[in-house]
């Protein structure tokens, strides 16, 4: 009994496909790290950003929503959006305030000093901590300097108040010394700079553990090839240490810049007092006034939404800037 094969035809000898025929298409199989199938495998991590996602969708973006009323009539007891449409009136209301424009300079003012003074400060104590080389020390300077971060803003207002009360313990050095008390909480000149001053003692330190956390992603092999080639320890510093943790001080700049406007709303209000309003009102302190204190709902949502619009701005600059300037950016 005897078996009949059938060979293959060599390599150019089929028939062509006749004329019209539909050309043959491919189906893609869906690719295996789709977003379905990685959910299906990591459901568990996944399900951790439920509750962030939810806090930010009930508190910060359907509030979104009654920013309408900075273009309508709201009435207390009234819609919930406003009983009559008004445009741009509130609008020209504040941008013809004089008040306005105060409290304005003073965010650009504590905003811009905020900035300068508690952005490089972080830096500066993270390159001084890792040459410390005892372990101790080093853990013992981490746990003072990031310890007033956990404190809350209550607590340290009221330490801030008490240290620089007439009869604080402040007072009782100059008094010492020779000189007059100084009445810290009751002189404008002086909110800029208790303001700034306490935003360092509190903030300073926590920022200092993210960018020791960016030390440690620095090959070693890079300090050792610069040893190499007979940099010293500021060389170092300026040519590896600096452009390792680049990344993470663009990205802590562009938030930073994005809440320009809006800096410390909390602090604020529990430091000042009517004596220090023409230095220490800012924006949103000045809402909060507005809004709650005077009732006056719209006019408070037409500052806040104008202020808002200015952080947008603000932030996507600094990102585009990023981005072109030195490769980094946030999206």
């Amino acid at each position: 009994m005897s078996t009949s094969t059938t060979s293959a035809p060599p390599p150019g000898t089929q028939d062509p496909p006749p004329a019209g025929a539909a050309p043959r298409l491919r189906v893609r199989t869906p690719a295996r790290t789709g977003w379905r199938r990685a959910l299906r495998r990591d459901w568990q991590l996944y399900s951790l950003a439920v509750l962030p996602l939810l806090f930010f969708l009930v508190f910060r973006y359907l509030p979104m929503v009654g920013n309408v009323i900075a273009f309508r009539r709201f009435e207390p007891g009234g819609s919930l959006f406003g009983e009559q449409w008004v445009g741009l009136r509130y609008v020209r209301m504040f941008l013809t305030d004089p008040t306005f424009w105060q409290v304005f300079r003073n965010t650009l003012w504590i905003g811009g000093l905020t900035l300068v003074f508690c952005f490089p400060i972080p830096i500066v104590l993270a390159l001084l901590l890792n040459e410390v080389r005892r372990r101790s020390l080093k853990r013992f300077v981490q746990s003072v300097s990031y310890l007033p971060h956990f404190l809350s803003i209550v607590i340290v207002a009221g330490i801030t108040l008490q240290m620089l009360a007439t009869d604080g313990p402040i007072n009782h050095m100059l008094g010492r010394l020779g000189h007059d008390p100084i009445r810290f909480i009751q002189e404008p000149g002086w909110f800029r700079t208790i303001y700034v001053g306490s935003e360092i003692w509190q903030t300073a330190g926590w920022g200092t553990i993210l960018y020791l956390a960016a030390l440690t992603t620095i090959d070693d092999d890079l300090y050792e090839a610069a040893r190499i080639d007979g940099a010293n320890r500021w060389q170092q510093i300026w040519h590896v240490t600096l452009p390792g943790i680049r990344p993470t001080m663009v990205t802590l700049l562009i938030l930073n810049i994005g809440t320009f406007m809006a800096v410390g709303f909390e602090k604020v209000l529990l430091l000042y007092n009517p004596l220090t309003y023409p230095t220490g009102d800012l924006i949103s302190t000045y809402v909060y006034r507005s809004g709650v204190e005077s009732n006056s709902f719209s006019y408070a949502a037409a500052i806040g939404l104008f202020e808002a619009v200015i952080g947008l701005v603000l932030i996507t600059t600094a990102n585009q800037l990023s981005r072109r300037t030195v490769g980094t950016s946030l999206w």
